[in-house]
């Protein structure tokens, strides 16, 4: 079986959503420094979602080739959906940090909650809260 192994972030300004998703997520991102040294708009950084033994994957982000997406627009890429321990909290942090909700929270069946956000560069995620078995 083919898994996913490895995602990308798009960005017009990939200083700000570095510290959008590290401020938000805790994730380490640090500039992949090539040797030669790539020009301004080859740049890459490596994103590190979490432990290699905790289910996962981790990606990287890099200068957007092309405009940003405008609101309206359809979504045309893959959406990464993240594991979050309160939706509610999660919602607040996006918005104080500068995401905006585009889906707001709703149920998976009974096994979840579920929303949708634009990060500061207009990408699309989702963030994901496991409902607590009683």
């Amino acid at each position: 079986m083919n898994r996913v192994i490895h995602f990308e972030i798009h960005a017009q300004d990939p200083t700000r959503a570095a510290k959008f998703y590290s401020d938000l997520f805790g994730w380490e991102i640090k500039e992949w420094v090539m040797d030669p040294p790539a020009a301004e708009e080859n740049r890459y950084w490596m994103v590190i979602t979490g432990p290699k033994e905790q289910p996962g994957i981790s990606g990287g982000l890099l200068f957007r080739r092309g405009p940003a997406p405008k609101a309206g627009d359809c979504v045309t890429a893959f959406v990464c959906t993240i594991d979050v321990t309160s939706v509610d909290e999660y919602t607040k942090k996006i918005e104080a940090a500068g995401g905006k909700n585009v889906v707001p929270k709703m149920p998976v069946s009974d096994i979840a909650w579920l929303a949708y956000f634009n990060d500061t560069e207009g990408n699309i995620f989702g963030i994901y809260e496991e409902r607590k078995k009683s």
